[in-house]
């Protein structure tokens, strides 16, 4: 099983000093204010943006040093934002998942479409195999990304707000289907309760730098998150799970202007 350790990671001023690891089979949460540095963080770990100083390593390899392809095969990435511009049907957008595995000359075969279907039914979205990935609504298309990256049998999983755009039911079926992939997970969130559900630890940054680590029962706490978050909450354990529950509290200058308009 894999381990991402992420060293002394820096980015032109948007990461300071970043250490992290995702121990082999472990879900690692990235939470933290918008501009905080998450995605950043998850870009440098994926490849797209070069560290300025510090690296990440998997296993030991400096993915910056693995090249495209060769990091491709350990690496799968499901974006925040997906554009809708291929002229695919979905279940050719899922097979490209297979793209790192085989020749460039090589295209699908049986193997690769079947494969393909069995990741859409896993994201609940195989009545979708035919049509045109463009037309799929936003939760659509963010499960045919998730589908892509399980076809391409990452070592390593990295997801930026993966429940964007899904309803309830889906946040919860793709977050619990990513816990129980074993692979090792790095994602970030943006819902604290979710994270608390879903993540073995959380990585809390803020201004580009980790500011608390831990268990999410340890980390997500009334103070943290009016330090970080600049919001009053209370922070209580599910009544069935035990995870943390964040409840935000009003605020009392967002009740004064409501009052006054």
């Amino acid at each position: 099983m894999t381990e991402l350790r992420v060293e002394s990671l820096s980015y032109e001023g948007r990461l300071r000093e970043i250490d992290l690891v995702a121990r082999p089979g472990e879900t690692v949460g990235l939470v933290g204010p918008n501009g905080s540095g998450k995605t950043t963080l998850l870009r440098c770990v994926y490849g797209t943006l070069t560290a300025t100083s510090g690296r990440a390593l998997l296993d030991g390899d400096d993915l910056h040093a693995l090249g495209p392809r060769a990091r491709a095969r350990r690496v799968a990435t499901v974006p925040q934002d997906s554009a809708a511009e291929f002229e695919l049907t979905v279940r050719e957008l899922v097979a490209l998942g297979r793209s790192p595995h085989k020749r460039f000359w090589e295209g699908d075969t049986g193997q690769d479409r079947a494969r393909a279907d069995r990741a859409l039914a896993r994201v609940g979205i195989q009545d979708l195999a035919d049509r045109p990935y463009p037309g799929l609504s936003g939760g659509e298309r963010q499960r045919a990304l998730v589908a892509r990256a399980l076809v391409q049998d990452p070592a390593l999983l990295v997801l930026d707000e993966p429940t964007n755009h899904l309803d309830i039911r889906y946040q919860l079926e793709i977050l619990s289907l990513v816990r129980h992939l074993g692979t090792t997970n790095l994602l970030a969130l943006h819902d604290l309760t979710l994270a608390g559900a879903y993540c073995d630890r959380l990585y809390v940054l803020k201004d580009g730098r980790v500011v608390a680590e831990g268990p999410p029962a340890e980390v997500l706490t009334p103070a943290l998150l009016a330090t970080v978050y600049g919001v009053e909450a209370e922070v209580i354990a599910h009544p069935r799970t035990g995870t943390p529950l964040v409840v935000y509290l009003a605020s009392p200058a967002a009740e004064h202007n409501l009052s006054a308009m």
